[in-house]
C-alpha cells in the first residue's frame, strides 16, 4: 500500500505538459528551419549575394534594367535547358544529351521549313517530335534496361550529333531566308520595351516554362511521383508509383 501511494506521489509531482512542435520564435530559429526544409533556396540565396557583390564591385551600370535584361535574353535558351535538365536531375538522374538534341531539333526545323518548303508549324512540329523521340529513348534504356543515365545520355549525345553532322552536311541556312520563309523560327527573338528595358519573347517563355514547372511539381500528383522516384525508386514502387512510366515520362518531357 505504501508503494502504491510513494507512486501517486511521484505521478502527481511529475510533469504533465504535453508534447508540443518548436514554433521558431527567434529569427534565426526561422531561418534556419526555412533552409532545413527547403534546401533549393541556399544556391538560389548564394546567386543573389554573389550578384549583389559582383554589381557592387563593378559599378552602378550592371543593375541598370537594360544590363540585366540583356543577361536575361543571353540565358534564355540556356534557363529553358535548365529546366528540362532539372527534372531529370529530381528522378536522380542526368542528361548529356539535352544540348545535341536542341541543336538536331532546331536543324530539322530549319530544313523543314527553308530548304522541303513545309509550313512552319509542320516544321516546329517535326522538330519538337524528333526532340520527343531521342529523350524517349533515353528514358527507356534507363528504365526498362536498367542502364546508368550518364552512360545511356553519353552514348545518345554521341548518337545524335554524329546525326547532326551527317543531316546538315555542313549547311548553313541564313538569317534572311529564316526571315522570309519561316518567321516563326525567329518568334523567341521578338522584342519589346517596357521602359528601359527590353525582353524577348525567349525570356518570357524561359518564366513561364519554370513557374509552369515549379506549379506541377509541387501541385500535383505527377510531381510528387517525381521526387520519390527521385528519393527512393524501390520504394517508390512499392508504395504503387509507375516508376518507369514516370523515368519515360521525364526524359521524353525533357
Amino acid at each position: 500500500m505504501a508503494q502504491a501511494q510513494e507512486f501517486e506521489k511521484v505521478l502527481s509531482s511529475s510533469d504533465t505538459s504535453v508534447a508540443a512542435f518548436d514554433e521558431h520564435k527567434s529569427a534565426v530559429r526561422r531561418v534556419q528551419h526555412f533552409l532545413h526544409s527547403t534546401p533549393a533556396a541556399v544556391p538560389l540565396i548564394v546567386l543573389v549575394l554573389s550578384i549583389i557583390i559582383f554589381g557592387i564591385t563593378i559599378g552602378g551600370r550592371f543593375f541598370s534594367s537594360y544590363t540585366l535584361t540583356l543577361i536575361l535574353q543571353q540565358i534564355a535558351i540556356v534557363g529553358i535547358l535548365g529546366a528540362a535538365q532539372t527534372l531529370v536531375i529530381l528522378t536522380a538522374g542526368i542528361d548529356l544529351s539535352i544540348g545535341v538534341i536542341m541543336v538536331i531539333s532546331a536543324v530539322i526545323m530549319g530544313n523543314c521549313a527553308v530548304s522541303y518548303g513545309l509550313p512552319s508549324v509542320v516544321a516546329v512540329a517535326l522538330g519538337l517530335a524528333a526532340g520527343a523521340a531521342c529523350g524517349l529513348l533515353n528514358g527507356l534504356l534507363v528504365a526498362y534496361m536498367k542502364l546508368p543515365p550518364f552512360i545511356v545520355t553519353l552514348g545518345t549525345w554521341n548518337i545524335v550529333m554524329a546525326t547532326n553532322f551527317i543531316y546538315s552536311a555542313n549547311e548553313t541556312i541564313r538569317d534572311t531566308d529564316v526571315d522570309t520563309q519561316a518567321p516563326l523560327l525567329h518568334l523567341f527573338a521578338l522584342s519589346f520595351k517596357v521602359g528601359t528595358a527590353v525582353l524577348t519573347l525567349g525570356v518570357i517563355a524561359m518564366v513561364a516554362l519554370v513557374l509552369l514547372l515549379w506549379y506541377v511539381l509541387n501541385h500535383t500528383a505527377w510531381g510528387r511521383h517525381v521526387y520519390a522516384v527521385g528519393d527512393d525508386q524501390e520504394a517508390a514502387k512499392l508504395s504503387g508509383i509507375q516508376t518507369k512510366k514516370v523515368l519515360v515520362t521525364v526524359y521524353t518531357l525533357a
